[in-house]
């Protein structure tokens, strides 16, 4: 009996060509017979997560300087630029319509690059540059400011994506996956404490007001980081690294050909647009994209933590302050679920399971107006942003047949999941408040809807596994590419 994919035909056959036979770009190499492997490989992880780690801070950064607006509204940012109405909301999501136009084709150009480090780097520094001068800004020029500041920093969180993909294992990516997005509740953290401190000390400092002061320092820390990550951020195993011993680049190098089942055969190399081609013409990377989308709709509430930790009634600095738990605690399980999901390699019940927590702290919000309660709510839905990280690594396990169209794949999902932004800015209206039950309904509605459009996925992917299964059977091929679930 065959076995058919759910949704229609996609191919789902195996891929059986061995990637080994296949000649690298950079010329000859150390056999691996030479090499004690378990020993290099262990030394050369070691080596690649201390420069890794440094994704995490430039991603610090990112987050501070893309949602310091929030911190600034605390302390007069709205009275002193005139903002009235959803002026404020519209503020904030200007800087994801300048995100959609950079994703899928700066990772298309870094997919042919040889120094994404370099790339990174320099697209950092103009976003750092461009959260300087918000600090001079009227109403309107922050509006072109926020969306050049998008424009630009739309290269880094799919092009971070991508170097992590080409240099780890599939059974690795979850984990250094969540290691790089702790970058976001950190930097919920760490940014309050750094914005509750300039909002109380440096008001009136030389003559400019403490948020003005926000945007200056904030701006002047990721201009220094940025310079940094020139020398510090890894490239591509296919280029000469310093850092790294001839043993080690060579088994960088073969452990990526091991990894990815190409149906490539040599001689038939990738053209420059082939992965995006394929990207576009693939159903399953547009309906991870809307699983994204949801994911990020229900996770809207992360841009309004200090306007949510404000309706208990504190002050401005206390209300900040409140921030740092929640976050604490969302990071610490976010080591925990993406660590599971790679040892039992799992994915879609480590993302149904953080959004059914976030979803029980919606619902506890929307119960009462008791403070505690309301708090610990605010726990409960900081474990949900892991959802995104496990969803975001299934897209790299998923695609990983082809480096060019998995390039591709990371950054048109990324664009369409950062689409939601753009109308999830409007889902906090003040007039909402202080009890914001429709924008929680809104939330549980989009995490119900996206773990429906999981399920169906994962249900396609097993349809797929079994397939080929079938097919090697009968074939009596040895076993091949399986999707992981």
């Amino acid at each position: 009996m065959s076995v058919r994919p759910l949704l229609g035909s996609v191919d789902c056959s195996s891929r059986y060509e061995a990637t080994s036979s296949r000649r690298s770009d950079d010329g000859p190499t150390l056999p691996l017979d030479d090499i004690d492997r378990p020993i290099v490989e262990k030394r050369l992880l070691r080596k690649l997560d201390l420069r890794m780690a440094f994704l995490v801070l430039i991603y610090i950064m990112n987050i501070m300087d893309r949602y310091n607006v929030a911190a600034a509204r605390l302390h007069g940012f709205e009275e002193d630029l005139g903002m009235t109405g959803n002026q404020f909301n519209t503020l904030v999501s200007i800087l994801f319509v300048g995100y959609l136009l950079t994703q899928t084709p700066s990772n298309i150009i870094l997919h042919h690059m040889k120094r994404p480090s370099l790339y990174l780097s320099s697209c950092m520094i103009a976003w750092a540059a461009i959260t300087v001068f918000m600090a001079y800004s009227r109403y309107h020029v922050a509006l072109i400011l926020r969306f050049f500041i998008g424009f630009v920093e739309a290269t880094f969180l799919p092009g971070a994506l991508l170097l992590l993909s080409r240099w780890y294992k599939k059974n690795e990516l979850a984990l250094r996956t969540a290691l790089l997005f702790c970058g976001s509740p950190v930097s919920n953290v760490f940014g309050a404490l750094i914005a509750s401190g300039i909002l109380g000390s440096l008001d009136g400092t030389l003559g400019f007001t403490a948020w003005r002061w926000l945007f200056f320092v904030e701006g002047a820390l990721t201009i220094v980081v940025a310079v940094s990550a020139i020398w510090i951020l890894p490239d591509f195993p296919s280029t000469p690294s310093v850092w790294l011993l001839p043993d080690e680049q060579t088994l960088a190098k073969r452990r990526m050909e091991e990894e990815v089942a190409t149906i490539e055969r040599e001689g038939k190399p990738e053209g420059n647009f082939s992965g995006l081609v394929e990207t576009l013409m693939d159903w399953r990377v547009w309906w991870l994209g809307v699983a994204l989308h949801l994911m990020i709709c229900s996770q809207s509430f992360t841009v309004f933590f200090p306007t949510l930790t404000a309706t208990m009634c504190y002050n401005a600095t206390t209300s900040l302050l409140l921030c740092t738990p929640p976050w604490i605690l969302g990071t610490a399980t976010s080591f925990v679920v993406a660590r599971h999901s790679d040892v039992t390699g799992d994915r879609f019940w480590h993302i149904v399971g953080p959004l059914l927590v976030g979803i029980a702290g919606f619902m506890m919000a929307i119960s009462t107006m008791n403070t505690a309660i309301r708090y610990l709510s605010l726990f409960l839905m900081a474990q949900s942003p892991v959802a995104y990280v496990v969803c975001l690594t299934w897209v790299m396990n998923t695609f990983s047949q082809s480096q060019s169209k998995r390039a591709a794949a990371i950054a048109l999902v990324n664009t369409m999941a950062v689409a939601s932004h753009i109308s999830s800015s409007y889902f906090w209206p003040s007039s909402w408040g202080p009890s914001y039950v429709n924008s929680y309904l809104i939330c549980i509605l989009a995490s119900v809807v996206c773990i429906v459009v999981c399920w169906v996925f994962r249900e396609h992917l097993s349809r797929c596994n079994q397939a080929a299964e079938a097919e090697e059977k009968v074939l009596g091929l040895p076993v091949g590419f399986r999707y992981l679930l």
